[in-house]
């Protein structure tokens, strides 16, 4: 049988090996993809780390994959060999449950995980659901589009949910792997964009990237700053910082909301008058589905959004993941095959 390539963790906080495995067979209801590019995201720590609760090893982490559709299982009529497509986050739903009753397929209870409850895209070739798959525009380059299947669903579909119009106030808290598309998203939306930032280092990039205003937070007050400027509408918190989250709170026009998107453990802390007067808000928001994706992917391909990538070749999975750890990135890591 022909071979592939995978990077997989073969327990719980060891380091990637490199391996040569069967190329899978997908099964009913399921399309084998042969991957071109697969973003690494802070996530993946999820599988590396065993932090994920029930998951089985040895597991291949990934889903922020780019690709195309290689073979089809039975029973599959919808997509065909040679589709370009994607996975994200969303790897199936169960669709008995009551949140899928309702359409609400983004809150399964039964929710899989690409790259958590079965293998993503940290090799060569990998088997997907079909209701995991989205549909990816030709024009878009693989390792472009591959950050798109998460970072860029997630700040994306938050901001177009998030009851901000046309010229309203929204700040982007964080200029990294999610804030640095969020600024580009918001822009192009049409909204008047606030970057907040540690040091005068990001005020150039933050602008190039679309914001108008930059907030050093080092040297100035961040909610205070958003005061002046009549209050923001929305405040995209992608940085995964509690405390940073805390102290923007303030900074929130009637009405607003801190719109939360960097997953961080410890607590927000908010007192009951600040969100009292004003009618404030703290909502937050997971990502989203793959026609949510394909909408994420379809407004990039006409509006120009891209992530700033660094590439890095499948046989160096380790080498990729430790240089999203470390927070240098500029500002996506993407594996290529």
């Amino acid at each position: 049988m022909p071979k592939m390539k995978v990077a997989q963790v073969p327990k719980a906080g060891a380091d990637f090996e490199i391996v040569e495995r069967e190329i899978p067979q997908p099964g009913p209801g399921q399309v084998r993809i042969r991957v071109q590019a697969c973003g690494i995201c802070h996530s993946d720590m999820l599988t590396k780390e065993g932090a994920w609760p029930g998951i089985v090893y040895p597991r291949v982490p990934g889903h922020e994959v780019a690709g195309v559709i290689d073979q089809a299982g039975a029973g599959v009529t919808q997509w065909t060999k040679g589709q370009r497509v994607g996975v994200g986050w969303h790897g199936g739903q169960d669709g008995t449950c009551l949140a899928c009753r309702h359409g609400d397929f983004a809150n399964c209870a039964n929710l899989k995980v690409s790259g958590i409850n079965y293998d993503g895209g940290y090799q060569e070739y990998m088997v997907a659901p079909v209701e995991a798959l989205a549909r990816m525009p030709e024009s878009l380059d693989a390792a472009e589009a591959a950050p798109l299947m998460c970072a860029g669903i997630t700040t994306f579909n938050a901001l177009r949910h998030s009851g901000a119009m046309p010229s309203d106030l929204v700040a982007v808290q964080g200029i990294g792997g999610l804030g640095h598309l969020g600024i580009q998203f918001a822009q192009k939306f049409g909204y008047k964009v606030a970057a907040i930032g540690r040091g005068p280092e990001n005020s150039a990039l933050a602008k190039k990237l679309g914001a108008s205003v930059y907030i050093d937070s080092t040297a100035k007050n961040p909610a205070e700053e958003l005061k002046k400027l009549g209050g923001a509408r929305v405040i995209l918190a992608t940085a995964p910082n509690s405390k940073s989250m805390t102290a923007l709170i303030d900074g929130l026009g009637d009405n607003g909301t801190l719109l939360v998107v960097g997953a961080a453990f410890d607590p927000i802390e908010v007192s009951p008058l600040q969100i009292i007067q004003g009618r404030k808000n703290i909502q937050g928001w997971p990502g989203g589905i793959p026609t949510d994706s394909e909408d994420t992917l379809r407004f990039a391909e006409l509006s120009g959004v891209r992530p700033m990538i660094e590439k890095y070749p499948l046989a160096k999975a380790g080498e990729a993941y430790a240089r999203m750890m470390s927070g240098k990135a500029q500002f996506r890591v993407v594996l290529t095959m």
